[in-house]
């Protein structure tokens, strides 16, 4: 069953895109890229073909160095943002129109896949991570980063509140993010190795909850679920604005703040070089405790199974 209107996603990236201020909005995929191209660097190896699943304006090409990848292809749906993607000095790319639901690489094609925050919004996450597993060549590495289930709980629950209020029901204004624990068990079910989960948060300060939703815009971040509805009304938006203010506003501080929750995450194809994982059933930690262990930890290594 499919939850995301993925045309919808799409428009909203090339209205994103074609916008004249559209660099304004690069703050945090900017943040968040760099992040993840640094988690690439730390790998001590040079990636000779590598992919960049959802790639938006180039958020982690235009800080990839030549020196670790040679060359790269860039991959997204809105083809007005895949042409504003840009890279280092020396990288050699290549760019394609393609959805991240319908990946058309070769098997055992590619050293290195990297997205970030591109895939909380693919449909068939699971069938996604299998075309990676496939096209990657063994010992490849899928690094890639998505906004997690806690990103702008302070903005959902606000609306909900609202609504509740005001129309006795509420409806889904902020699209669902993936949780910890499905990261998870989605690499082991692809059959990745060696997988690292780590979590971090960001909370950015905003004059009110109207500048975040214009910004969420700016960003091609705005709630594309099937079943979102046609508009909100001028009485709930007010309404919510002043939940929001009532329930997250700091004192003595102008302003309102927005969380979004970063999950990273690193995993392996199997190869004839890798650490052997130990026998089934002599780990010491559950995925189903994964969720807890990292929120108290913030990082933690997974057991193979």
């Amino acid at each position: 069953m499919n939850i995301f209107d993925r045309n919808a996603k799409r428009l909203q990236k090339e209205r994103a895109a074609l916008s004249a201020d559209v660099a304004l909005f690069d703050y945090l995929k900017e943040e968040v890229g760099y992040r993840l191209a640094d988690r690439v660097f730390d790998i001590k190896r040079e990636f000779k073909s590598a992919a960049d699943i959802g790639c938006n304006r180039g958020y982690i090409s235009r800080h990839i160095l030549a020196e670790c990848v040679e060359h790269l292809t860039l991959t997204d749906t809105s083809a007005t943002m895949l042409e504003q993607a840009q890279g280092t000095p020396g990288l050699k790319m290549r760019k394609l129109v393609q959805d991240e639901e319908e990946l058309e690489f070769e098997d055992n094609s590619l050293d290195l896949v990297i997205s970030s925050l591109s895939l909380h919004w693919v449909n068939d996450l699971p069938g996604c991570f299998a075309k990676i597993m496939r096209s990657l060549k063994p010992d490849g590495v899928f690094i890639a980063s998505l906004f997690g289930g806690d990103t702008l709980y302070e903005l959902r629950s606000s609306l909900q509140l609202a609504e509740l209020e005001r129309k006795g029901g509420i409806s889904p204004h902020i699209s669902p993010f993936t949780q910890i624990r499905d990261v998870g068990s989605l690499l082991n079910q692809a059959g990745f190795t060696l997988c690292t989960i780590d979590t971090d948060e960001l909370v950015i300060g905003y004059p009110s909850m109207f500048e975040l939703m214009w910004d969420l815009k700016g960003m091609a971040e705005s709630n594309a679920a099937l079943n979102r509805p046609a508009h909100l009304s001028r009485e709930i938006m007010l309404a919510a604005s002043a939940i929001y203010n009532e329930l997250y506003a700091k004192p003595n501080e102008q302003g309102i703040p927005a969380t979004f929750q970063i999950i990273y995450f690193v995993g392996w194809k199997p190869g004839p070089n890798q650490p052997q994982p130990l026998p089934r059933g002599t780990g010491d930690v559950s995925l189903k405790d994964l969720g807890s262990i990292v929120e108290k930890s913030g990082k933690i290594k997974m057991p193979q199974e």
